[in-house]
């Protein structure tokens, strides 16, 4: 499934590429400078799974709070650099494990090489970025507006100034807001670069608009087997990016453990309040690191039946609850007892 050919980066103590298995990412929402806000957030987002981490470094100070930052933290730290390549020099300075550049807007070539240099010098990795929104004016003309072949080649052409310089320890990301043309971009540049790509839609929205429009593109980008780092970005607390990710991951097959939760869309034989249920056992099994399928059914006579093929399953209703395992009852309970039954057969379930 994943595209093997693909060079291997190592950002801290993570490798991409080369068919290693897809990395996780989000993005703290701190002002990087509050280092003890930062680290809160960024050790938040390690429990949920998040595995590499990226930061914005839009001043000095921000650059300055990298190194106590790192002290605290697991997972490597990505610097987000906009505009002033300083920033970029500083960030890897105080111990980025990688930086985010587009070096179409931090200036001449000769900004570029001063920061290509220090990444050279300390084998730091670069994310060459590039979105649809900043696609340059002379491509957008060349195409007839914003294309997927525009930003491959506007990305590709950035590759090609650092690599100019000597330095290939590369990673590259091309993001567009919108779903179709992100798919088609990835789909063309994985057939012109073995550097291994960072995959999102980006801008996709809400926690329900953007879950959706992020699962059809990355599932399929993923699908392909294109693509060595993910992150769904949502307009939400960042720990619904994990979430998100992961189950996609899991859908997809290419990634196991974590509880998935399926349940029934409710009917006219639903007695019990469903929706509230399935979201109170949704939240309850996040922090369990089992490898099964839970059922969650409305309705005692048909649940069981339904949830067959789950390895665990509960259903309610009328007062009352059921335990459900491989589709057979084991336990009847009264319904305010659901929720704390099925969390102790999950507290022992390897035992």
């Amino acid at each position: 499934m994943y595209r093997d050919n693909t060079k291997v980066v190592k950002i801290g103590k993570c490798v991409i590429g080369g068919g290693n298995p897809i990395l996780i990412q989000s993005m703290t929402n701190t002002h990087t400078e509050d280092v003890a806000a930062t680290v809160a957030q960024i050790k938040e987002l390690t429990k949920a799974g998040c595995e590499i981490i990226r930061c914005t470094v839009p001043t000095k100070e921000a650059a300055l709070a990298i190194k106590e930052i790192k002290k605290q933290i697991e997972i490597p730290l990505v610097a987000d650099i906009h505009f002033d390549y300083k920033m970029a020099i500083m960030a890897m300075e105080n111990g980025a494990d990688k930086i985010r550049i587009n070096p179409g807007n931090i200036g001449g070539t000769d900004k570029i090489k001063a920061v290509v240099d220090v990444a050279r010098e300390r084998n730091i990795p670069i994310r060459v970025g590039v979105n649809s929104g900043s696609l340059e004016k002379d491509l957008i003309e060349k195409y007839g507006g914003v294309t997927a072949e525009g930003i491959v080649e506007s990305a590709l052409d950035k590759v090609k100034i650092i690599e100019d310089l000597g330095y290939d320890n590369l990673v590259v990301s091309i993001k567009s807001s919108d779903v179709m043309m992100c798919v088609k971009a990835h789909e063309l540049i994985a057939k012109q670069t073995n550097h291994p790509l960072h995959v999102g839609i980006t801008e996709s929205g809400t926690i329900f608009s953007g879950s959706i429009k992020s699962s059809i593109g990355l599932g399929l980008i993923l699908n392909q087997g294109i693509g060595d780092t993910i992150r769904v970005s949502l307009t939400d607390d960042p720990v619904r990016e994990i979430e998100a990710a992961k189950l996609i991951l899991k859908t997809l097959g290419l990634r196991k453990g974590g509880i998935e939760v399926v349940s029934c869309p409710t009917c006219g034989r639903t007695r019990i309040n469903l929706i509230d249920l399935a979201g109170k056992v949704e939240k309850m099994v996040s922090g369990y690191d089992l490898d099964l399928k839970l059922a969650v059914m409305g309705c005692v006579v048909n649940g069981p039946g339904e949830a067959k093929e789950a390895d665990l399953g509960i259903a309610g209703g009328d007062g009352c609850g059921v335990l459900i395992k491989h589709g057979e009852i084991i336990k009847k309970v009264p319904e305010e007892e659901l929720l704390d039954t099925l969390r102790y057969e999950l507290d022992n379930w390897n035992e």
